[in-house]
């Protein structure tokens, strides 16, 4: 007659052989993908330029920012959330902040379309991300008006379809869109 161990010992046994497979196979990753340092100085190089420049193109795609009509003009940035240059797997998330110059007529549209309220009377605490227009980024300072009068729609900010969170800002009077998109 063969004797089995009892069933909390083969359980425990097939938990340590488990474990020590999957930390072998993660030190493996480790060796396999290596580091190296002027490779990583290059990503980083060039993740700050990127980063560093306030791009004036149209964004793409218009349906995470909609409703602005044929604006004459946009500045935006990018920042990594996270570290676009490790050797882990996985996806990298971005956040983006913009000014959009709207036409006259589309900055009043929008804000009837999108019930835009004055910032003042918005509870702070339900904005996304803690945001706020004082939060726009430095290089993208100069293109906010100097004496904004913000409106702020959560409706706008829910609308779908966006692939990102969406908070955005609205100056009627000077036809000025300050908006934040973080990938979710």
């Amino acid at each position: 007659m063969k004797m089995r161990p009892p069933l909390p010992v083969a359980i425990l046994g097939a938990s340590i052989a488990m474990l020590l497979a999957v930390v072998g196979c993660v030190a493996a990753g480790f060796v396999l993908v290596g580091d190296d340092p002027a490779e990583t100085r290059t990503c980083q190089e060039s993740v700050h330029a990127a980063e560093a420049k306030v791009r004036t193109v149209r964004w793409d795609p218009p349906e995470d920012l909609p409703g602005l009509g044929d604006y004459p003009e946009i500045h935006w940035q990018l920042r990594a959330s996270g570290n676009p240059c490790s050797r882990m797997p996985g996806p990298t998330d971005w956040a983006y902040q913009g000014v959009v110059k709207l036409r006259p007529e589309d900055a009043r549209t929008l804000a009837k379309r999108y019930d835009f309220v004055p910032y003042e009377s918005v509870d702070l605490e339900a904005l996304p991300h803690d945001s706020s227009p004082a939060d726009v980024w430095p290089a993208l300072t100069p293109f906010l008006p100097s004496r904004p009068r913000w409106l702020h729609s959560r409706s706008y900010n829910e609308t779908d379809p966006s692939t990102r969170w969406r908070v955005a800002f609205l100056d009627v009077e000077h036809q000025a869109l300050v908006f934040m998109l973080n990938d979710h």
